[in-house]
């Protein structure tokens, strides 16, 4: 069968959706990546053997007249290529691009990763947003989410119907690429790691808030940012604001990397105070590592934490929680931190291996009926 990976940028299929390609090339399927160029869209072709097809697409915004046109640009790419099943992820391929396989006739595979700021902040757009769901997920074939919460949203505002519904646990994890280290070593001074796009919904305002005052109460911590900045569609903190935060001296900024790992293996403990989220990846290859991790009692986040146990959730938007949780994680005693390790590993590989989810996809691409040809006419 040829199956399309239809995402918001050729970066998220290289970092999230690498191993579903190989999974899916090594049942004997074809892969095509359809997503809008950037420094990655060729590597999806040389180093991961998918045929790669741009599109056109901005990530933000509602505007009527680009989301017609966007729709437009689906339904021909799906006409061009006929793929037998699309695989959607991210909002915009969800909503548009599923409306443009129903009308290319062809079965679409969705995934809910996260909400995003229209389920967040509550407004006219998070209302067009819904109205948008209910009309395109009428369609797919079925509708993967990646934690529980999210699903019940969508089942109590009647988007979407039950039996087309599964759980995934989130993206899942290579385990046997993130495993912790030999040895086991607490760093001198301590050091916390955020891995995350500066973006507000991330929780980077609380985050330097926290930095601040764990700093205070214990000099010389390390607090690290992990991520690259994102100004567009207003949800991303902007450059000079950022270096102005900088400024302070309580965090390091590390930028981008495409190693995520080696970072990871150099902290201490992980941190993300995000607003909501499908399941966080960076979490994840946090806990496979075998981190202890801080995040926040919400959707999506909470799932990765068993408070106490393999770390601690704190409170949403509240930086000094943030702080005192940080600041349990750093007074703990190292054979304490240890135990909090482990228990991060043991997380991964009984709840979040990505094996699970790759063959939850291997079913359900296997479960549609590959389109037929149409006869020839006499």
């Amino acid at each position: 069968m040829r199956v399309a990976l239809v995402i918001n940028t050729s970066w998220n299929i290289w970092n999230f959706r690498a191993s579903l390609v190989r999974a899916l090339q090594a049942a004997g399927h074809e892969v095509l990546a359809i997503a809008p160029p950037d420094d990655y869209s060729q590597r999806l072709e040389t180093e991961l053997g998918c045929r790669y097809v741009p599109i056109l697409m901005e990530n933000k915004g509602t505007n009527p007249v680009k989301d017609a046109l966007l729709t437009r640009r689906f339904y021909q790419i799906y006409r061009r290529e006929r793929p037998d099943v699309v695989l959607h992820y991210t909002i915009k391929p969800n909503i548009y691009g599923s409306i443009a396989a129903r009308a290319a006739v062809i079965p679409s595979i969705n995934n809910v990763s996260g909400l995003g700021t229209a389920f967040i902040v509550k407004n006219l757009v998070s209302r067009v947003v819904l109205g948008l769901y209910r009309i395109a997920f009428r369609f797919p074939h079925k509708v993967f989410f990646q934690n529980g919460d999210d699903r019940q949203l969508f089942l109590e505002n009647g988007l979407v119907k039950a039996n087309i519904t599964d759980l995934l646990p989130g993206s899942g994890v290579d385990t046997k690429r993130f495993r912790p280290a030999a040895a086991f070593v607490r760093q001198t001074p301590f050091v916390f790691l955020m891995v995350a796009r500066v973006l507000y919904e991330k929780g980077i305002v609380e985050y330097f808030e926290a930095a601040k005052l764990v700093r205070q109460a214990v000099p010389g911590t390390r607090v690290q940012l992990l991520g690259g900045l994102d100004e567009a569609g207003g949800v991303g903190v902007a450059r000079a604001t950022f270096e102005e935060w900088l400024k302070a001296g309580n965090i390091e900024y590390l930028g981008r990397s495409d190693d995520v790992a080696a970072h990871i293996h150099q902290a201490d403990c992980v941190v993300l105070p995000s607003y909501r989220e499908g399941t966080p990846k960076t979490l994840l290859e946090a806990a496979a590592c075998g981190k202890p991790i801080v995040t926040t009692n919400v959707p999506g986040c909470r799932e990765t934490v068993q408070d106490g146990h393999n770390g601690y959730l704190c409170q949403v938007r509240s930086g000094p929680d943030l702080a005192a949780k940080m600041l349990q994680v750093l007074q703990l005693s190292g054979a304490d931190l240890q135990h909090m390790a482990q228990a991060s590993r043991q997380l991964a590989e009984t709840k979040f291996d990505e094996q699970i989810v790759l063959q939850k996809y291997l079913d359900a691409v296997a479960a549609v009926r590959p389109r037929q040809s149409a006869p020839a006419k006499s």
